[in-house]
């Protein structure tokens, strides 16, 4: 079975984890859950607990085709976690899909993935995303190569869809 990672942390936007979970899963997907430390519960901005399957360091990238960023405040918390970011700059680099939602690229930037890149994220994270040599733009989706970038919730079918069109689903 294909797998794909999502990664998580305090304060996610709850429906930007939870909507790609249940996509991802519905096309076939195994989806697990990486936050600091494996077994911890995170809690989204709006309540929902979310437990995680492991750790970054228990992550073998081979076994996985994506890894998906939600946004939220978490993004914010997930780009001073050295293992996180160092897992989705791996990933990056292998050529894993790369899909980041609303502040999802914080962690993106984070990780030196930007720089060259085309992509969106929500409009406060924008000039940060400038100043890491991404090249911003308002739209609903980007695809770049490995990495597919949204602006916010109202962007999670388009954007769901075109991750799940380039991993071939």
């Amino acid at each position: 079975m294909d797998k794909v990672l999502i990664v998580v942390e305090n304060g996610f936007e709850d429906v930007e984890l939870l909507y790609p979970y249940y996509r991802f899963k519905e096309a076939g997907f195994e989806v697990d859950v990486v936050g600091p430390k494996a077994g911890e519960t995170y809690e989204g901005k709006h309540g929902v607990p979310i437990k995680s399957t492991a750790a970054p360091e228990d992550i073998d990238l081979d076994e996985y085709k994506a890894v998906i960023v939600p946004g939220g405040w978490a993004p914010d918390r997930m780009r001073i976690r050295p293992g996180l970011v160092k897992l989705v700059k791996d990933a990056f680099d292998r050529g894993l899909v790369v899909a980041a939602i609303c502040h999802g690229p914080q962690l993106l930037i984070e990780a030196d993935v930007v720089r060259g890149r085309r992509l969106t994220c929500y409009r406060a994270v924008a000039t940060d995303v400038k100043n890491a040599g991404g090249e911003y733009v308002d739209e609903a989706v980007v695809v770049d190569g490995n990495l597919v970038t949204s602006r916010f919730p109202p962007d999670l079918p388009i954007w769901c869809r075109e991750t799940l069109k380039l991993l071939g689903k």
